[in-house]
């Protein structure tokens, strides 16, 4: 057409000539480009965000082997948390030997007192009542001091000796008479018929309840138990996190609410039932601190006990008492004792009095053993009762 280009042509070349170059210019980007977010780090976790991790700490396994580009062996990746190293308590066994300094300090007084009346050259009927009045001051109990001051008044006069150790013998023999090393003892923590033991914590409010909570479990695990922990403490904003934060030191779970005031029942059941999943060994429950004079919140605690067996027995349950508030942990025993089914005493701050006589008047009254003693503020200051041990402590 007189040498004209077709204008339909010119449209095409343009338009074929547009997409060569939109496409050299896509490839050349994609060349040039990096890879968004980088190469993907062998240590990146495939979970969801809001899985648990493994330990309950928050933190993930480092592989066994280390990808080329990434930290040495012995030094871990800048976006992985290291768990925290886990404490190990001390060995449960010889802890109340260890221990008898500061129980023999506090209990010094009644055990030289002793000893200087009995060997007096002369032991009148005034010597015996001074002896009374010693064994009542220690809170030792009524019946107790008057059955131990009969049998050494009777040995005295058969053996008529004033001889230093044979005094001391004597005494001994008699104290070990009255705290009772016949006593059950023992803690019932073994798992049995496929599920946990379940023990029940219980106490009064200022007594160290959680505090013993989280020493036990030490003691627990020092025994190489699976240990699980209940904050059935709803009702104290502080306690589920302390409770916790004890079980965190030695790698132990716990279940709690996340809600203030929860039913303590529920968080009681809850632990249960994630006691036997997991199978623990022990699931200790840990219970809001009451007042022995207030019915509702004694009702209560049998609630939570009766909830707990709807799916496991209670094996024990520890009633905690403060050695230092003497014959007023008497009356808290026998309220505590009409709600639930006390199986041991915990005496916390016994190196702290020198009324050590608690421990027989408290196991007279309920007909249950001291089980456990705190002997100071350290983690591991909590030791199986031992009676032997202890009637040394108080004469050596």
């Amino acid at each position: 057409m007189n040498g004209a280009l077709d204008p339909v042509l010119i449209i095409v070349v343009v338009i074929v000539a547009i997409a060569v170059i939109g496409g050299a210019l896509i490839a050349l980007v994609r060349t040039t480009r990096r890879p968004r977010g980088g190469p993907r780090s062998p240590y990146a976790s495939t979970r969801d965000a809001n899985d648990p991790v493994p330990g309950g700490v928050g933190t993930l396994e480092r592989p066994g082997g280390t990808a080329p580009g990434t930290a040495g062996p012995d030094t871990a990746p800048p976006d992985v948390e290291t768990a925290p190293e886990l404490e190990r308590p001390a060995p449960v066994g010889g802890r109340l030997v260890r221990l008898r300094d500061r129980l023999s300090r506090s209990n010094s007084t009644l055990g030289r007192g002793l000893l200087a009346l009995l060997s007096r050259e002369t032991i009148d009927e005034g010597v015996w009542e001074e002896i009374e009045e010693t064994l009542l001051l220690a809170d030792l109990g009524t019946d107790p001091s008057l059955q131990l001051v009969e049998a050494l008044r009777d040995r005295v006069r058969i053996e008529g000796t004033r001889e230093p150790e044979r005094v001391k013998a004597m005494l001994r023999e008699e104290l070990l008479r009255v705290v009772d090393p016949t006593m059950d003892r023992t803690l019932n923590t073994a798992r049995h018929d496929g599920r946990p033991a379940v023990v029940l914590v219980v106490g009064v409010n200022g007594t160290g309840k959680t505090t013993t909570v989280g020493k036990l479990a030490r003691v627990l695990v020092a025994e190489d138990k699976d240990v699980l922990l209940g904050a059935a403490d709803t009702f104290r904003a502080a306690a589920a996190e302390q409770l916790a934060t004890w079980g965190q030191r030695v790698g132990v779970p716990t279940v709690r609410s996340d809600v203030e005031g929860a039913d303590p029942a529920s968080v009681a059941y809850d632990a249960v039932r994630a006691g036997i999943e997991v199978e623990a060994d022990v699931v200790m429950i840990d219970t809001a601190g009451r007042l022995q004079n207030k019915a509702g919140l004694m009702d209560e605690l049998g609630k939570v006990k009766r909830t707990i067996e709807k799916q496991a027995a209670v094996d024990e349950v520890l009633l905690v008492l403060d050695a230092t508030t003497g014959q007023n942990g008497m009356t808290q025993a026998a309220v505590f004792a009409q709600v639930v089914n006390i199986t041991g005493i915990v005496l916390t701050k016994l190196d702290g009095t020198a009324k050590g006589g608690i421990v027989v008047a408290i196991q007279r009254a309920l007909g249950v053993p001291v089980k456990l003693v705190g002997l100071g503020e350290g983690p591991d200051d909590l030791a199986p009762f031992d009676a032997e041990d202890f009637v040394d402590a108080i004469i050596d």
